[in-house]
């Protein structure tokens, strides 16, 4: 029964980092943007959760949905003022920018809010739990899970079932012929950014109501959200969820051997598959 409970917890686990990467695979998906600051992003997004919790003394549930149209117009904005310049056939311009945003955003943060660990504290609900079959799991975890499915499966019947989405599935098919048929590129890139910002700040609010978070907490967060998204392959949002357990999985199963292995699990459960399945488990075809 222990094994099946450390699986159950990887699982859940994994949809964290599924909610970490969703943003990330969408924009990567869409645009073939590498933002290197993302993680600084959901940090961001976390303190911006602490800061309207505590300032209007908001359920944190609540402070994200104020949130969450507030990062929507961030991402707006810094795509089409910014990002949409850097992009091209030079993949180098865009990383490099997108690292000077990651750099800004910490020291601005260090800054406004110092160097101390901080947590978005949600009452009853930090050590609540529920029973499922006949494990106990944590209902933060749970709920945490089921976001990420809900998320998902959103932007994929977003993506598919809208035009919006056929307008994001033609500028990343063909930029040049969407352009042709009076689609605005850099407009369809600055709405894909923004709508990932509001997953970038579901993804805050769990971060920041399950764990400790600061300023430098965000390229860890990055690197979890690319391990994610490459083991279950490039621009694949069901793939990304499918990352995140794998990465979770590994991590519960390596900390039930030794505390110290969690995180070299999942970086080698990350290496594994690329040996094996170097494109990731699920890319997304190639035309």
């Amino acid at each position: 029964m222990s094994i099946i409970d450390t699986i159950v917890q990887g699982v859940l686990l994994g949809g964290l980092y599924a909610l970490f990467a969703a943003g990330l695979s969408l924009v990567f998906g869409i645009m073939r943007l590498v933002n290197l600051a993302h993680g600084d992003l959901i940090v961001l997004a976390a303190f911006l959760i602490l800061l309207l919790s505590s300032a209007l003394g908001l359920n944190p549930f609540f402070a994200a949905l104020i949130a969450a149209p507030l990062m929507f117009v961030a991402g707006w904005a810094l795509q089409y003022f910014v990002l949409n310049r850097t992009l091209g056939n030079d993949v180098l311009p865009p990383l490099l920018v997108t690292f000077g945003i990651s750099t800004v955003l910490q020291n601005g943060l260090l800054e406004a809010f110092s160097a101390d660990s901080r947590r978005v504290s949600i009452g009853a609900l930090e050590g609540a739990s529920t029973g499922l079959g006949p494990l106990n799991v944590g209902l933060m975890p749970l709920i945490t899970f089921l976001s990420a499915l809900t998320v998902i499966f959103g932007l994929n019947q977003l993506i598919y079932r809208t035009a919006l989405g056929r307008a994001f599935r033609a500028t990343s098919d063909d930029i040049v012929t969407a352009g042709l048929m009076g689609i605005r590129p850099q407009r369809i890139f600055a709405v894909a950014t923004g709508l990932a910002m509001v997953v970038v700040t579901i993804a805050a609010l769990y971060l920041g109501t399950r764990a400790n978070f600061d300023p430098t907490s965000g390229p860890s967060r990055l690197i979890y959200a690319f391990e994610a998204v490459i083991i279950g392959g490039l621009g694949s949002l069901w793939g990304t969820l499918a990352g995140g357990v794998i990465l979770g999985v590994a991590q519960t199963l390596g900390a039930a051997v030794n505390p110290e292995w969690q995180i070299l699990a999942g970086h080698l459960a990350f290496l594994a598959v690329l040996v094996i399945k170097p494109r990731g488990l699920f890319p997304r075809a190639v035309d």
